[in-house]
């Protein structure tokens, strides 16, 4: 394979004819990582100014060792090549020679002179009076080599910047991101040790890290914190293509320097830079894929050019995708109490108590008692659903950089984008636990599967009146985000300073309607072996629910219209001095700085219903049928055929014609005053840290210890409901705003040893936090009249804490090999709860006439840092292994692979005790992908496994499961010529299918089908 030669290191030097002067002391502020050598005589170029000559293939291009921050250039030149058989002589004050130890000395006359003090390796210092080469003498001559992407370099990079980082961390960098069959960021993210995503109906949508939910997770794109439309404060990964992304790293340890907000860690994105590339660069990339279920084929494309000239450079990127993705699912079966039925007044509830003791033995000796009733459960609703998904996304970059020296940059960033989709979904489904019906005849129920917990599952059931549905829904999401920003970087004799002003914005509208037809009916629903099914009874009346669109009443057009305006604003300057101290030479950096961000985040929400043909008509309802509009079959209305799951196919109405017959002119969708709110979150952090590099015997010590002070204070607005004398509602005429804040010191401790060459012990502690969900600081208040109660946000709610620690040992191998293993602890605190926590008193109550009810004291309900904490821990491996270095028939192959394994201390327990893990927490997760690649041929497969975890509690009571999950994608790649390769890849090679269960996998609740993705592409680099 051709060698790489980093940017910064000339090809050719022309040698200057007289003695330098003397030059200031240079100094590598920046620890430089274990890797080739060409590599890490590129990092300290850039640290130094020193250009470095030297033959890669004479002299080698052996594996360095690692260099700790603030050693001088000598220092640093010496740590780099000890024991690789090379040495280093100046030619001049900034150009050095690197060459075998063996060399003979430079007869007088041939050699030049060395800045003033330098010792020169392995050799005895050059003397003044040296003279050098006669000017015009030719310049080094070293071989021309090209830099060429693969998947084995960028995991060489990948674990270069691991072994470099202070603390934990995991990356990837722009080959593994871009060159994997990925839809989108957060899907390349989730071959990164300790990070799972979530995904939604087939395409990752969310991160989560170490296994904690994706609010606990702080994610900045260069350097700043990202806004998203999400209305919380997770982002949205599915809005970024991976294209545009030149690398991810995955912080889990942090320093004082990191920004604040993630208890589970820090994903840092950064985009590409002009001089990030040592000469013109142009790259187009276009793909098109095609989907199993949906039969679309959909195209990608991507473009990304840079170039420098003198001091200035440029880059500009671009990515458009379109994804046209069917879903077939069956429809949300979930346990459902008895209590549904025998609560309820009149013969519903003694029916249901007298077939629980007819069919099934089942004795209700008090039907108010929940403890017998929510232990007799049956299905909630069985049916089925095809979704069609289409997205349109787009994202660019933008680099602007001045760079006169190695030691001063400015540089401007622009990333902007937009992320459209349109959802449509098409439901036949039967609620089998209608507010009309009741139980009619038992046909098999289960009392032993889960006796333990003394309940009786029904498991095939009649019911007296099924509210069969047909419903046709429609999202449309349109999000634009925009982040700028410039940054300074300086570098002094010992002085660094590097500063950055920046906005990250964030709008989305969602934009969601439901039309709902209704049809009451004796139906028989029971589980079949993957989902359930809805068929007809014995009873007179019942309907086949796929075939009676007569049967069906028009209940309800109903809209929801969600507006999210997200704005940040940021400052930061750090400051780092470089120290060489006599009394204490261990301590070499001290840095120091400050940050203020400015965020306002606005959610504005509203719903209406159209119940006919004008504003206030009620003309359709149960008097217009699903007949009465024109109806297409499924396998019409969506690409790809009939449902796929059971080879059904019934007729609905398209949410384009419903969108163009039902919304009447002038119809919009109002905003509620009482769903608004808006935060203003205010932020103001300083943090100073230091760096030590010291050696007990022959081990070489880093540490890095510092503390960041952080202090927040919060402003919110939001409506509150009021009753007025005449028993109308409303709200307050202006937003009602309270504010809230909180400080705190976040101290952290990192420290690697290099216990033997390659073998290192990394350990940390530090204490991090996550702020409140901005939907629970949110003062916006409900009220509920008839219970005098009022449901409040809490602008003073405080942040979650962790103080967390971690150990783990590393094996770094000279071919680019990784083992690593560590473990990790965090203790957590603050979890936020709803509680109650104060009275409003003497609030009148007045009844529909206008008449006075009464004056009340309204308890209030506000979400809360509960007290007490609870652990996660966990272990995580890391194995990357080039398969050469055991023979050379293996030589190209080679294999990445990470396991995790975690586990909480906190268990979920319903209101019927029965224990759960903490809900979203899969305790074992690993990735592994092998890949071969040779000069012109490359390929990968790689397979993705997340085991089971809950996904929620049903009615607090039953934790219903995601199973377990595993996918394998593969990428094919040749390239044809050194600047064009052509790609096959695929997603979910294997047709996984995402499922569910309640309590026990014989009752299942979700079988969902999004089919593989194949794409043929083609890349062409300039």
């Amino acid at each position: 394979m051709r060698r790489t030669l980093f940017l910064s290191i000339a090809l050719a030097l022309q040698v200057t004819a007289t003695a330098t002067a003397a030059e200031p002391t240079r100094v590598a502020n920046e620890a430089i990582a274990s890797q080739p050598l060409d590599a890490a005589l590129n990092a300290l170029s850039r640290q130094t100014g020193l250009q470095f000559v030297y033959n890669a293939q004479s002299a080698g291009n052996p594996r360095t060792p690692g260099v700790p921050a603030g050693l001088s250039a000598d220092a640093a030149l010496s740590r780099l090549l000890a024991g690789t058989g090379l040495r280093y002589r100046y030619l001049n004050a900034t150009t050095v020679t690197i060459e075998a130890q063996n060399t003979a000395s430079p007869a007088p006359g041939a050699g030049v002179t060395a800045p003033s003090g330098v010792a020169v390796a392995g050799d005895a210092p050059l003397h003044a009076d040296v003279a050098a080469p006669a000017a015009g003498a030719g310049a080094q001559d070293l071989e021309t080599i090209q830099v060429t992407g693969s998947y084995s370099r960028s995991l060489e990079q990948a674990v270069d910047i691991k072994r470099a980082t202070v603390g934990f961390s995991d990356s990837i960098v722009a080959t593994d991101v871009a060159d994997f069959p990925e839809q989108n960021l957060a899907e390349a993210l989730q071959r990164v040790p300790g990070v799972t995503i979530e995904r939604s109906k087939g395409l990752g949508t969310k991160v989560n890290v170490r296994g904690l939910p994706s609010e606990y997770t702080h994610v900045s794109i260069n350097d700043l914190a990202t806004a998203s439309g999400s209305g919380g404060r997770d982002v949205e990964f599915d809005m970024f293509a991976s294209e545009i992304i030149q690398q991810v790293t995955v912080q889990k340890s942090p320093t004082a320097a990191d920004e604040e907000g993630g208890i589970a860690g820090s994903v840092k994105i950064s985009t590409a830079r002009p001089f990030d590339y040592n000469e013109r660069r142009l790259v187009f990339s276009a793909e098109g894929a095609h989907n199993s279920i949906s039969e679309e084929v959909d195209p990608r494309f991507a473009f990304l050019a840079a170039d420098t000239w003198g001091d200035w450079g440029a880059l500009v990127s671009y990515s458009q995708s379109k994804r046209t993705n069917r879903t077939d699912s069956t429809s949300g079966i979930n346990f459902r109490p008895s209590s549904r039925f025998l609560t309820a007044s009149g013969t519903r509830g003694t029916q249901a108590q007298s077939v629980l003791l007819r069919d099934a033995g089942v004795n209700i000796t008090n039907r108010n008692d929940s403890d017998q009733t929510n232990r007799v459960v049956f299905q909630d609703k069985v049916g089925d659903r095809v979704y069609l998904n289409e997205q349109d996304k787009w994202g660019a970059t933008g680099s602007l950089q001045y760079k006169p020296s190695n030691n001063f940059s400015l540089t401007f960033d622009a990333m902007v984008g937009g992320y459209d989709s349109t959802e449509d979904e098409y439901d036949a489904a039967a609620y089998s636990a209608s507010s009309r019906s009741t139980f009619d005849t038992i046909h098999e129920y289960d009392a032993d599967t889960l006796s333990q917990y003394g309940m009786v599952v029904l498991r095939d059931v009649s019911y007296t009146a099924t509210q069969h549905e047909m419903l046709s829904k429609e999202r449309i999401n349109k999000t634009d985000y925009g982040q700028y920003s410039m940054a300074l970087d300086w570098k002094g004799d010992s002085w660094y300073i590097d500063a950055l002003v920046g906005y990250s914005g964030a709008e989305k509208t969602s934009d969601y309607s439901n039309l709902k037809h209704v049809a009451y009916a004796p139906s028989r629903t029971r589980w079949t072996g993957d989902s359930g099914e809805t068929i007809p009874s014995s009873a007179p009346g019942s309907i086949d629910m796929y075939n009676a669109s007569d049967k069906y009443l028009f209940e309800a057009y109903e809209t929801t219209l969600e507006k999210v305006k997200d704005d940040k604003y940021a400052a930061q300057v750090n400051v780092t001095r470089l120290l060489d101290l006599a009394f204490l030479p261990a301590l070499h950096t001290v840095k120091f700085g400050a940050r203020y961000t400015d965020r306002s985040k606005e959610r504005q929400y509203g719903e209406a219903k159209i119940t006919g043909p004008t504003a206030g008509s009620a003309a359709w309802v149960n008097t217009r049928t699903l007949a009465d509009s024109p109806l297409q079959s499924i396998g019409d209305i969506v690409p790809g055929g009939d449902y796929s799951h059971k080879g059904l196919d019934w007729q609905q109405v398209s949410n384009a014609y419903a969108r163009g017959a039902f919304r009447y002119d002038g119809f919009y969708t109002p905003f509620d005053p009482g769903q608004f709110y808006q935060v203003d979150e205010k932020v103001m952090s300083f943090y100073a840290m230091t760096d030590f590099a010291f050696d007990i015997g022959n081990v070489p010590f880093t540490i890095n210890a510092g503390a960041r002070y952080v202090d927040t204070k919060v402003d919110s607005f939001g409506y509150h409901p009021v009753q007025r004398p005449d028993g109308s509602t409303g709200y307050t005429d202006t937003p009602v705003s309270k504010d809230g804040s909180y400080d705190d010191l976040l101290p952290s401790f990192n420290m690697t040893a290099e216990l033997s060459p390659g073998l290192l012990l990394r350990a940390a502690a530090s204490k991090v936090m996550m702020r409140p969900a901005l939907t629970d600081v949110a003062y916006k208040r409900t009220a509920s009249w008839s219970s005098y109660r009022f449901t409040d946000g809490n602008p003073e709610l405080k942040p979650t804490y962790a103080k967390q620690w971690e150990v783990g040992v590393e094996k770094y191998l000279d071919n680019g090999a990784l083992f690593a293993a560590s473990y990790f602890r965090k203790n957590i605190d603050g979890v936020v709860i709803n509680s109650l926590t104060g009275m409003v008193e003497d609030v009148a109550v007045y009844n529909a006439n206008g008449s006075l009810n009464g004056i009340y004291d309204f308890d209030v309900y506000q979400p809360v840092n509960a007290k007490g904490s609870y652990e996660v821990d966990g272990i995580e491996l890391v194995a990357q292994m080039p398969l050469g270095m055991f023979t050379p028939w293996l030589e190209g192959f080679g294999i990445n692979a990470n396991y995790t394994m975690l586990d909480s201390s906190l268990a979920g327990e319903s209101d019927l005790g029965i224990q759960t893990p903490m809900p979203g927490l899969s305790e074992k997760t690993w990735n592994f992908t092998a890949y071969y690649e040779n000069e012109r041929f490359d390929a990968r497969v790689s397979y993705n496994h997340k085991d089971e975890y809950v996904e929620s509690i049903g009615y607090n009571l039953y934790p219903i499961y995601r199973d377990a999950y595993g996918q394998m994608d593969v990428s094919i790649g040749y390239r044809i010529t050194d600047n064009i390769k052509i790609s096959l890849k695929g997603i979910n090679l294997t047709n996984e299918i995402t499922s569910g269960y309640t309590m026990d996998p014989s009752f299942p609740t979700m079988y969902e089908a999004s089919g593989r993705r194949i794409s043929l592409g083609l890349r062409a680099d300039f």
